[in-house]
């Protein structure tokens, strides 16, 4: 593969790395789907029905749970990891972490603490923000809430994304 330059001779600056090969590309992305899910697969999880194979974390503070939560999601701050997981997750259920949204990494720190502990562990891109922002329903300390949907972050007159 050649380097795109621009006119003046600069190397252009997508390229000035170039791509890495297809077979290395796809390993990556592959290992990347093993580690991450996003907010609208798990949405589709629970809106499905039955058990989704899978245990929601959202690792924030108790004051950040009652501001808002996904419904179902079981509370466990990053810190409570070590003393908390073995009473409230089962080892052998897959759990999906998530903390306020791309900012914030809380939930790789407790996502990094459960597979120390031996659960098997993804992490929900987008987090608290983009599960509100893509107009799913969520809790707070005064009961459900739901906003409309944000057309910077899901289409608004369509079932889903396509992707």
């Amino acid at each position: 593969m050649s380097v795109t330059t621009t006119p003046v001779g600069h190397v252009n600056p997508v390229l000035r790395t170039a791509p890495a090969p297809p077979a290395e590309a796809a390993a990556y992305f592959r290992a990347s789907l093993a580690f991450h899910t996003d907010v609208s697969d798990v949405a589709g999880a629970f809106a499905a029905g039955g058990d989704p194979g899978f245990v929601l974390v959202d690792c924030r503070s108790t004051e950040s749970w009652d501001q808002g939560h996904v419904p179902g999601a079981v509370h466990l701050p990053t810190a409570l990891v070590p003393e908390r997981a073995g009473e409230l997750l089962d080892p052998a259920v897959p759990v999906v972490t998530y903390c306020w949204g791309p900012a914030c990494n809380g939930a790789t720190r407790a996502a990094l603490a459960l597979a120390e502990l031996g659960y098997p562990v993804k992490e929900m891109l987008g987090g608290f923000e983009y599960w509100v922002r893509e107009g799913f329903e969520f809790e707070t300390w005064q009961g459900a809430e739901r906003r409309a949907a944000d057309s910077l972050t899901v289409p608004v007159d369509a079932a889903d994304c396509g992707c």
